[in-house]
């Protein structure tokens, strides 16, 4: 190679240049592959294919008996996993040669089980691809129902309907029934038959172990604090509100973690700092929640006992602090339960406050109308004032601001009252 005579910083110019291209050549055939699994090209129009999928609606979505082999492996153990669901999104779309193009998105989320209770809670996993190729295949299958009865009569085996399952069944390639037979040359790889009997010796392995692993849940001391999905369906809602937008509609049996609840609404947590809002009725509450027992999310037993709201109204923002200055907002006045008790901490206010503005921002949100923020008067000795914007409360109520960060949106008044928000 002449690349030999070269200094020596173009040969290693040189080297660069030829990685880069391999590493682009790679991330192409990879982009290249992952479509291919989830669009395909169908010869019916748009209608025909529409039509066929309202037959496919069980395959749409529904519960994965294991994630193994339908998700991307990661950095967390899939055996922390459990209660997996998946729900396919498909998209057809006409081309200009009256055929129809199918894009198929499959979203799969399951419960994680973290060694820290509080990191627990439901997740989204990177599906590897063969949700969208199965369900790709089942739509071919209902378009040219008698190319799938002969490919199953040149198989040998029978035309009858297959039973609905909740998670698509593996598929086995051409290629190994066109080996299969008398004739299989000799070096040719494993038979059909031992492909299959290592298949089904594979998944009834899956089988026991994802039957262990629910006895092991079920034996563990299930949380006082999680609410349980009564039916499939069941709308996980942004706001408090029925208008409200979607997040994504949940399954008989879901368990969330239980932040608050009202009458009507109860405020659950996802996952990490993800939130979402169902209705009180669709869910089978943990015992205690109807005799007024204190749920996760509630102040200490000293922050409800040593306050209480005596008054509340619409008024302009008794302040000069520039995002609520002169606008209209909702005053809370607090007092003291028992006005000759001692001065509060900083945290004790700090608890009550964040619960009552929880609870305060849950109501206004579901009226026309709302204030642009709400304000806290602490009418004590060692009283303060607190103001959030109704935008912050809006960001924390959906999991864009921890409930340690909110402190850093508010308005203090003297700050040092609330030293702990610091």
């Amino acid at each position: 190679m002449k690349m030999a005579n070269l200094p020596d910083c173009d040969v290693l110019r040189a080297l660069i240049q030829a990685l880069a291209c391999f590493a682009f050549c790679g991330f192409t055939l990879c982009i290249a592959a992952q479509n291919s699994q989830n669009e395909r090209e169908f010869p019916q129009s748009k209608v025909a294919i529409e039509k066929a999928l309202k037959t496919l609606q069980p395959s749409v979505a529904g519960r994965l008996p294991l994630l193994e082999g339908f998700v991307v492996p990661g950095d967390r153990p899939l055996d922390r996993f459990s209660r997996a669901y998946y729900q396919c999104a498909v998209q057809v779309n006409s081309v200009a040669s009256g055929e129809s193009v199918v894009r198929v998105n499959a979203k799969i989320t399951a419960w994680y089980a973290d060694t820290t209770p509080a990191h627990s809670g439901y997740q989204v996993l990177p599906s590897n691809g063969r949700l969208e190729a199965d369900l790709l295949d089942q739509i071919a299958d209902a378009l040219n129902p008698k190319a799938a009865a002969g490919a199953d009569f040149k198989s040998g085996t029978s035309a009858e309907p297959k039973p609905s399952l909740s998670a698509p069944t593996p598929r086995f390639p051409d290629g190994s029934i066109r080996g299969s037979g008398v004739n299989r040359p000799p070096d040719a790889g494993p038979s059909l038959k031992a492909q299959t009997d290592a298949a089904e010796k594979h998944e009834q392995e899956l089988a026991n172990e994802a039957k262990g692993l629910e006895e092991i849940l079920q034996n563990q001391t299930h949380p006082n604090n999680l609410v349980a999905v009564k039916t499939n369906g069941t709308p996980v809602l942004q706001s408090p509100n029925a208008e409200g937008k979607i997040l994504f509609p949940a399954t008989a049996g879901d368990e969330f973690e239980l932040l608050d609840a009202n009458s009507n609404w109860v405020h659950v947590r996802i996952s990490g700092l993800s939130r979402g809002w169902i209705r009180r009725s669709a869910l089978e509450m943990p015992e205690g929640t109807a005799s007024g027992k204190r749920q996760s999310g509630d102040p200490s037993p000293d922050a409800a006992e040593e306050f209480k709201l005596s008054s509340e109204q619409l008024a302009p923002f008794p302040g000069d602090w520039e995002p609520l200055k002169g606008k209209i907002v909702k005053i809370l006045t607090v007092q003291k339960t028992n006005e000759g008790a001692s001065s509060s901490g900083p945290r004790t206010k700090l608890l009550f406050a964040k619960t009552l503005l929880q609870k305060k921002y849950a109501e206004l949100a579901a009226t026309d109308g709302a204030p642009a923020g709400i304000v806290l008067i602490f009418d004590s000795d060692d009283g303060g004032m607190l103001a959030a914007t109704s935008a912050t409360l809006k960001e924390w109520q959906v999991g864009s601001i921890s409930d340690e960060a909110i402190w850093r949106q508010c308005f203090f008044d003297p700050p040092e009252v609330f030293a702990d928000a610091k």
